[in-house]
């Protein structure tokens, strides 16, 4: 797939994922979203990347949904037998097309194999904001704002961002920012705990490149890529016990691994690690655990 509206460059196994219309602030389309999903399809394809930093060209990170639409940008309505709205009006709920478009992509990057961090260089407000929440780590600029807009649009937050946002910041910050729709600085989004750190705006993308070197170039990848879905779905679980299962696995799967000898061998003889195993090829048996009856 070609990309129009953000950009994607690979180096040393670091993929950047950049947005790019810089002249609407970065707003967010259905073309956005769909070229999104393809350049974290491509990530997980690819063995040679191994962490992936996402921010925003220009000015701005996300400025929101692009509203160019005018009052309509937020129904539904139209022709055709996939149409979420029926000919006399009915909702259609379950067809594919009532699905919140940020919240296609949210998935999709909580379902990544590789660590995801957010180098948020300016506005991120409504679809802006809630992109992030599933990203892994999130560094913000000094000139970062931040928006949960959605009650002040007449709408509600969207991209799975109800499950996200409260399990990131504690429910109470979450339903005040929600409430308010108010917009907000970055040093109030660390004390908040929606961003990591705060660095000057000539420093974003250097700070989230020594994060992602640290991770690429001293961890297993299949380690890496267990770690960030045992982590995420681990919130959803309602015992330690559900979680001792899966780790108990991963432990015994693992350990067994050629990434393991590595990992010991290298540290005993002081030298870099050469890891073999690779998330394309190499993903324990008993991955994706979440499909079983038992936990879902």
């Amino acid at each position: 797939m070609d990309f129009e509206q953000i950009g994607y460059a690979v180096v040393d196994g670091v993929a950047t994922i950049t947005l790019s219309r810089p002249d609407k602030l970065n707003a967010f389309t259905s073309q956005m979203m769909a070229e999104m999903i393809a350049a974290f399809d491509r990530v997980d394809a690819d063995d040679d990347v191994r962490v992936v930093i996402v921010t925003g060209a220009g000015r701005a990170f996300c400025a929101g949904a692009d509203l160019s639409s005018g009052a309509g940008t937020f129904d539904y309505a139209d022709a055709g037998a996939d149409s979420p709205v029926g000919p006399d009006g009915e909702l259609r709920y379950g067809v594919e097309r009532a699905r919140d478009g940020g919240g296609r992509l949210t998935l999709r990057i909580f379902q990544c194999l590789k660590p995801v961090i957010a180098a948020i260089n300016g506005a991120a407000v409504g679809i802006g904001a809630t992109m992030a929440l599933p990203m892994d780590i999130r560094l913000a600029s000094e000139a970062a704002r931040f928006g949960f807009v959605f009650a002040r649009r007449g709408i509600v937050p969207e991209a799975a961002s109800s499950y996200f946002l409260p399990r990131v910041v504690g429910i109470s910050q979450a339903l005040e920012w929600c409430y308010s729709g108010r917009v907000f600085d970055a040093a109030e989004a660390k004390a908040g705990g929606l961003v990591r750190e705060v660095v000057p705006a000539d420093a974003l993308l250097a700070r989230a490149t020594t994060i992602a070197r640290e991770i690429a170039d001293n961890t297993a990848p299949v380690s890496v890529a267990l770690t960030r879905q045992m982590m995420w779905r681990g919130l959803g679980y309602q015992h330690p016990m559900e979680a001792h299962r899966v780790d108990s696995r991963a432990i015994l799967s693992r350990g067994r691994s050629g990434d393991a000898r590595e990992g010991v061998t290298s540290f005993l003889e002081k030298r870099a690690p050469a890891y073999p195993d690779r998330v394309s090829a190499d993903m324990p048996d008993f991955y994706p655990w979440w499909e079983e009856p038992a936990y879902r």
